[in-house]
């Protein structure tokens, strides 16, 4: 039987860990689809979709952009940057527009962390092979890894985040939140500002999910949720919404929570790069608000 890991002592709440930085994680590889021909139509392509202020325009219109990489890894199926744009794109799919289908989501997700999988046995072989070995193994695995690699921890971390969330009721899958947690800290450690913060949402989501009292370190959660806001100077909408529901709700500070989520309501979701994300950012913001009246 698999170790339940420390990290965790409940599955991971719905809209929680994978579904904040999928979107913005297109453009990274966007522009390595294919050559040369087509990478500035590809790059044109990704920061449209993230400068989208319109989810349900995005949503639609993504499926046949996943056919696309599909097609493209039918070719040549050894691409790195193919296999992490696809995995990008499909775990940014199943995390934000699949809905209530959980079984889609679950389908794309695991899609998405073969992709990034594969694409780390191409580029790093030890690390391919500790991979479904325990974190301790994996953690040394990854120390070998050079800094030069960042876009590919961050694909597989936040890959690997988006299954786990799909699969958040499977303790054999939440068991590797420490193998995504050890490649996070890694991208934050050769570049805090790495994708506008988001890795740093995804730490303080990961030090936010149980209080201080059973081992959680909340505190450091807001800490990295802070540091987010500030890498991004204030343009990552859903390092504050995804404090509110995640660390002031743990601590139960609703003055936190209600000011948090008004901020973002009361902000202009347009800015370069972070539009589309924002624009979830508030739709989630409201929602909160909303059941906050329940929940305090």
């Amino acid at each position: 039987m698999r170790r339940i890991p420390s990290l965790v002592v409940r599955p991971v709440p719905n809209a929680g860990v994978a579904l904040l930085a999928g979107v913005a994680l297109l453009v990274t590889g966007c522009a390595s689809i294919v050559g040369r021909a087509t990478d500035r139509l590809a790059t044109n392509l990704g920061s449209a979709v993230l400068n989208a202020d319109d989810p349900a325009t995005v949503r639609d219109g993504l499926p046949a952009y996943l056919l696309l990489l599909d097609g493209l890894l039918e070719g040549d199926p050894d691409n790195v940057g193919t296999l992490l744009a696809a995995a990008n794109l499909n775990g940014a799919y199943a995390g934000n527009f699949t809905g209530g289908d959980a079984a889609r989501a679950q389908r794309l997700s695991s899609k998405a962390l073969a992709y990034a999988k594969r694409a780390t046995c191409l580029q790093e072989a030890p690390l391919c092979a500790a991979l479904e070995g325990n974190p301790d193994d994996f953690a040394a695995a990854l120390g070998g890894v050079g800094d030069e690699r960042i876009g590919l921890m961050y694909g597989l971390a936040a890959a690997w985040a988006g299954q786990i969330q799909a699969n958040r009721d499977d303790w054999g899958a939440v068991a590797d939140l420490p193998k995504v947690e050890a490649l996070l800290v890694r991208v934050v450690a050769i570049d805090a500002e790495h994708d506008g913060g988001l890795p740093l949402v995804y730490l303080g989501v990961l030090n936010s999910l149980r209080p201080e009292a059973v081992g959680g370190k909340p505190e450091q959660g807001r800490a990295y949720f802070q540091q987010a806001i500030d890498v991004s100077a204030g343009r990552n909408l859903y390092a504050r919404t995804l404090m509110a529901e995640f660390y002031a709700r743990l601590v139960f500070d609703r003055e936190l929570h209600d000011g948090l989520l008004n901020e973002v309501l009361a902000a202009d979701p347009k800015a370069p790069r972070y539009t589309l994300m924002n624009t979830l950012a508030q739709q989630r913001a409201k929602a909160l608000l909303e059941s906050g009246k329940d929940y305090f």
